[in-house]
């Protein structure tokens, strides 16, 4: 039902709704150092970047009044999805509603561009009057506000150093200063106040494709130390507020 609808909505030449590989590490500063020098002239860096070759992202979450996503993330969950509005470089020129589902250990993610208007009115947990023909991510999370009562919860925003490579459609991210806020009335300001969710010199390393992997970027990000972790940057932040 809902898979075949999206698939006539979404174009799959934004190789959006595919299901890819997501592995996250949590590393120190020197490991990401490493990493960074090796895929350094390997892979070229997202397009996207500004001149520091880094962007910052911020997410607003969204839960329901049970705290479902973040149990069924806590328990490990699969099937389990999730809703974020996100913004780049403190920006709201582009402001995107994303869902991002976990399906036997493969991640889908479906997005939309909504407007600053209802990223407002979505902050502040109202519901934007949407027609028939609105998108379904957009359709779907004013479905949930209305049923399962889902509300923002959590900012989470971090430093991000991306490369990516065409074949196997491979994002190498590298995420710095990972931090949170609860003040999700802010979410749009360009300073807001946040806290950090790891302990002083952590971060984290993401590895995404669709099939398979090039060889030569495994070897690149394989360090010794590395420890993989099932656990999502909005499960982290919300139980430091919890």
């Amino acid at each position: 039902g809902v898979d075949k609808m999206e698939s006539k909505v979404f174009d799959p030449s934004l190789m959006e709704n595919r299901f890819r590989h997501e592995f996250k590490y949590l590393s120190t500063l020197g490991q990401l150092k490493t990493i960074q020098v090796r895929l350094t002239g390997l892979i070229p860096l997202d397009p996207h970047v500004g001149p520091d070759g880094i962007y910052n992202i911020r997410s607003l979450y969204f839960d329901d009044y049970e705290d479902r996503y973040l149990k069924e993330n806590e328990a490990g969950v699969d099937p389990r999805e999730k809703f974020r509005i996100r913004i780049y470089n403190h920006s709201d020129s582009r402001i995107s509603l994303e869902l991002k589902r976990k399906v036997r250990e493969k991640t889908q993610k479906l997005s939309c561009p909504i407007t600053k208007e209802q990223c407002e009115m979505l902050m502040r947990g109202e519901i934007p009057d949407i027609g028939k023909d609105a998108p379904p991510v957009l359709q779907k999370l004013c479905l949930l506000m209305r049923t399962r009562l889902l509300r923002p919860k959590v900012i989470v925003e971090y430093d991000r150093v991306p490369y990516i490579y065409p074949q196997g459609n491979v994002r190498i991210t590298l995420d710095e200063n990972i931090r949170s806020s609860s003040r999700v009335e802010l979410f749009l300001e360009d300073q807001i106040p946040t806290r950090p969710i790891l302990p002083a010199g952590q971060h984290i390393l993401e590895v995404k494709y669709d099939e398979y992997l090039p060889d030569f970027i495994y070897r690149a990000v394989q360090l010794q130390g590395l420890h993989r972790t099932a656990f999502s940057k909005y499960y982290l932040c919300r139980r430091y507020h919890l």
